[in-house]
């Protein structure tokens, strides 16, 4: 072998191992540009940050051993990392997120959770990361929209922007994410409608959509959710009956439908099913209570206060096989509460501000 090829086959063999054994350097340059548009004042998490190889010791950031291409961004602003132990406090940082984060295309999750002050909006570039598998973004000030075409992340399975200031609709693109297991929007100023193909998110298990401005009624699809465990559309402002489709959902357990503009009759399907925690409090639900209680009826909890139910509590609640904390109170009941092993660790506050309830815990009739 000659000199020159034997200089070339040395090149190459470097080349190959200096990729193999530290990051490359496009995904260091962008991990500069993202730290470069962030202050972290307390805790120097961003101290770390230094040398060639990002794949090495850098605080929050971890490769694929193989391609030694960067995987994860996890920075927590609330941890048990002894970092923030040895600060005896919790995390704070500003700034905003840079779209440079996008030019880390093998990114599998992205963790920028609870630092309290980042603003700015979600990159619209995220959703061109295609095997993005966690986006969690839970506890800053980040504002703007959902990105439009949030959809095109077919291996998303976490989507948590809960705490922020986000801001527009849920775009219709969301129910594309066809891998979405948690969905998590709570505490923003989230407006518009639920897309009527929400129903799509099969592999669905919690929908956590409370404390928006979310308004209309509840699409009746996402009763083809056939996995969802756990749905929150409280303190919003949606309105019309709830779908009796609910309560034949097979792993439902948690429904959360308090403080909204519902209105209808209560389904009979609710009473006997899998859910069991209930709250419908603070609606404008009417009609009487449906006497369909049995023994599949347990429920951890049920709210049904304030609302315009009428009649009498029936008697097959009896029959419920549990009930821990019932709350009917606020509404136009009459007549005798039903006597049940499981009323009798129940207050008055239970019962009150009623047209004529009477029996124990109440005044006798």
């Amino acid at each position: 072998m000659g000199t020159s090829l034997l200089i070339a086959a040395a090149v190459f063999v470097f080349a190959v191992g200096t990729a193999v054994n530290g990051c490359t350097p496009s995904d260091r340059a962008a991990l500069i540009a993202f730290k470069a548009a962030l202050h972290e004042p307390y805790l120097g998490i961003f101290k770390s940050w230094t040398g060639n190889d990002c794949c090495n010791k850098w605080y929050g950031v971890s490769c694929d051993p193989i391609t030694k291409r960067v995987a994860d961004i996890n920075l927590r602003g609330e941890s048990e990392d002894p970092i923030f132990q040895k600060a005896h406090r919790t995390g704070y940082m500003n700034g905003s997120i840079s779209p440079a984060i996008c030019k880390l295309n093998r990114l599998s999750s992205v963790i920028i959770a609870d630092w309290k002050g980042i603003s700015g909006i979600i990159p619209p570039c995220i959703s061109s990361l295609p095997f993005l598998r966690i986006l969690d973004l839970i506890g800053n000030q980040i504002s703007g929209q959902i990105p439009f075409d949030i959809g095109k992340l077919s291996r998303l399975t976490v989507l948590n922007v809960a705490d922020n200031r986000i801001t527009g609709r849920m775009p219709r693109s969301i129910a594309d994410l066809s891998s979405l297991m948690h969905l998590d929007l709570r505490n923003n100023l989230i407006s518009g409608t639920i897309p009527q193909n929400f129903g799509k998110l099969r592999m669905l298990s919690r929908a956590l959509l409370s404390g928006n401005r979310i308004y209309g009624p509840i699409p009746y699809t996402i009763s083809y959710i056939y996995r969802l465990s756990d749905l929150d559309l409280s303190l919003n402002r949606i309105s019309g009956p709830v779908p009796e489709s609910l309560g034949k959902m097979a792993v439902l357990a948690t429904l959360n439908l308090d403080g909204n503009k519902i209105s209808g009759k209560l389904p009979a399907t609710l009473m006997n099913s899998s859910i069991s925690i209930l709250n419908l409090s603070r609606n404008a639900i009417e009609g009487n209570i449906p006497d369909v209680f049995g023994p599949r009826s347990y429920f951890m909890m049920m709210d049904l206060s304030y609302n315009n139910l009428r009649g009498a509590i029936p008697k097959s609640i009896a029959s419920a096989s549990y009930i821990g904390h019932l709350d009917l109170s606020h509404n136009h009941l009459c007549g005798a509460i039903p006597a049940g092993s499981w009323f009798d660790h129940l207050e008055a506050t239970s019962f009150v501000n009623n047209d004529c309830l009477c029996g124990k815990p109440l005044k006798s009739c």
